[in-house]
């Protein structure tokens, strides 16, 4: 018998007008997205909750359109990593917003993306606590986008405060995070945002995230991917380059070489 399957290949959102033809079939209504896509995966990020705070009856319809064992992790609020410390009733209505999930058993925790600009400073680390202390339980996991974050302390300080670590694959500019994998909880979490490094900056007037992996660079991954499911419960994996379709199509692509590889994907 095969092992079970531990580690969760999906994609960052899922509702893109530009998937239907590269990835749901032509005519596809909105409304049938998900249920299309939990045919195909068996977890997403959900990534619209980063730009607002919806009505929990939102997520409870998203729940309703996905199998049993289906996994949802939520992005935190821009409000909550971009602006400071937030504020009591955000917290509070973001963290309602999660009980349709965890009713159903579908909740698998918490993305904490930082811009760029959020640096390795004493008030930043601050921040970061602060938001912990907000968050009491969630499995919460931390993207940095500075490269000043790249401490060799840093394993052990997000361990310290029950943060997961976030790996990233993006272009490998200065100042960018390079690709290293930590395992500060007992989860791993990858994502995949391109290596488009002529638009990451908005240079060109193109999408940042407009980028389709070739199979030789994905296979790069897949030796830090074996090193983080030897030692995790459970290893997400969630692509970003979403324009088009092609996080959908690189995510099969690298569910396939896992395969290959016997991992259980």
């Amino acid at each position: 018998m095969s092992a079970p399957p531990s580690i969760f290949v999906g994609t960052s959102g899922y509702s893109f007008a530009d998937w239907v033809g590269p990835f749901y079939p032509p005519g596809t209504r909105s409304g049938d997205f998900l249920s299309h896509y939990a045919k195909h995966f068996s977890c997403v990020e959900v990534n619209s909750t980063y730009y607002r705070i919806p009505n929990p009856r939102v997520l409870s319809a998203m729940e309703r359109k996905t199998p049993d064992g289906f996994r949802f992790v939520v992005k935190l609020n821009q409000a909550m990593t971009h602006e400071g410390t937030p504020a009591d009733g955000l917290v509070r209505d973001f963290r309602a917003l999660l009980e349709p999930l965890k009713d159903a058993g579908k909740y698998h925790g918490l993305l904490a993306q930082f811009p760029w600009g959020f640096k390795r400073t004493d008030a930043n680390k601050a921040h970061l606590e602060a938001l912990r202390e907000r968050l009491p339980g969630e499995p919460l996991w931390v993207e940095f986008r500075h490269d000043s974050w790249m401490h060799p302390r840093l394993p052990e300080w997000l361990r310290e405060r029950a943060l997961g670590y976030c790996s990233v694959d993006e272009p490998a500019l200065p100042g960018l995070v390079p690709p290293v994998v930590h395992l500060t909880s007992d989860t791993g979490y990858v994502r995949f945002h391109g290596r488009n490094a002529t638009t990451w900056w908005g240079r060109g007037g193109g999408d940042r995230y407009d980028y389709d992996y070739a199979e030789r660079e994905l296979a790069e991954w897949v030796g830090r991917i074996r090193a983080l499911a030897e030692k995790a419960k459970q290893t997400y994996l969630f692509f970003n380059n979403c324009h088009a379709g092609q996080a959908a199509r690189n995510a099969k692509l690298m569910e396939e070489l896992l395969r290959r590889q016997q991992l259980p994907v």
